[in-house]
């Protein structure tokens, strides 16, 4: 597998997730359609969606319901394409769809790894490799970035770093889709700023390569120590996302 067909698989995998054609995500111009969630889409894509801005760096695609198209259109018309996702745009979409019914839900940063400098790191601790019948006691909220119990039928294979028999670290990927494992890490806060939180995911992402998958890791924006922890592992910053969903949706979220 090389970087470019790594990239072709995510694209494939977002123009599933949106409806969408991988040729849009490569146009030199923004691309707006009616939102249509693909039967193979990420297993974590729940409707009801509004709308959804994908970009992998060239343009935005996005993705929307009827009742919010003529918004998204001219939302995407209005400002450079990667300013619609920061601040003054995103403030001026939000309140838009306020007026609809709708509130911007999630922003994300994706990343797929480099295979050019996906290091070999070493843990100063023992690592094992664990498959999914490791972890039917580790639902906990010490390890609710790894491992997700809502969905605990997805996750798949993991790597625990060991001081003698306590669990110390462990990064594990859900299967997400078909063809994309997504990688999530902890670190107990004693063991933090030691190594083992990139060591464990440069080694899982190899891991889930030589299973003919593709490993990939998302952050917000806000998360540095997360994103740092992507780079050192050998990951690049790939695709960004911004997804709308009815304000009762969102607003239940924050309860």
């Amino acid at each position: 597998m090389t970087n470019h067909e790594m990239m072709e698989i995510a694209m494939r995998q977002s123009a599933e997730d949106i409806g969408c054609s991988t040729e849009d995500f490569k146009a030199d111009k923004n691309v707006v359609l009616a939102f249509k969630l693909g039967k193979n889409a990420r297993k974590y894509y729940k409707e009801p969606i509004t709308c959804n801005f994908v970009s992998y760096g060239n343009n935005i695609v996005a993705a929307s319901i009827e009742e919010t198209l003529d918004l998204v259109s001219e939302y995407v018309r209005k400002f450079e394409f990667y300013r619609c996702f920061e601040t003054p745009g995103f403030h001026w979409l939000n309140e838009r769809l306020s007026e609809k019914g709708h509130k911007i839900c999630f922003m994300a940063e994706y990343y797929l790894p480099d295979l050019n400098r996906l290091p070999a790191l070493s843990c100063p601790y023992k690592t094992r490799v664990l498959n999914q019948e490791d972890f039917g006691n580790l639902y906990l909220p010490e390890w609710s970035n790894a491992l997700c119990k809502e969905r605990r039928q997805l996750d798949i294979l993991g790597i625990g770093a060991y001081d003698g028999n306590r669990l110390i670290g462990l990064a594990a990927c859900s299967a997400d889709c078909e063809d994309m494992w997504q990688i999530g890490v902890d670190v107990l806060p004693e063991y933090r700023r030691r190594g083992i939180a990139c060591a464990l995911t440069s080694a899982l992402a190899k891991e889930i390569i030589s299973r003919d998958k593709v490993p990939f890791y998302c952050t917000a924006w806000s998360n540095i120590r997360s994103a740092r922890n992507a780079l050192k592992s050998g990951f690049v910053p790939a695709w960004v996302e911004m997804t709308a969903k009815p304000a009762a949706v969102v607003d239940g979220m924050d309860r």
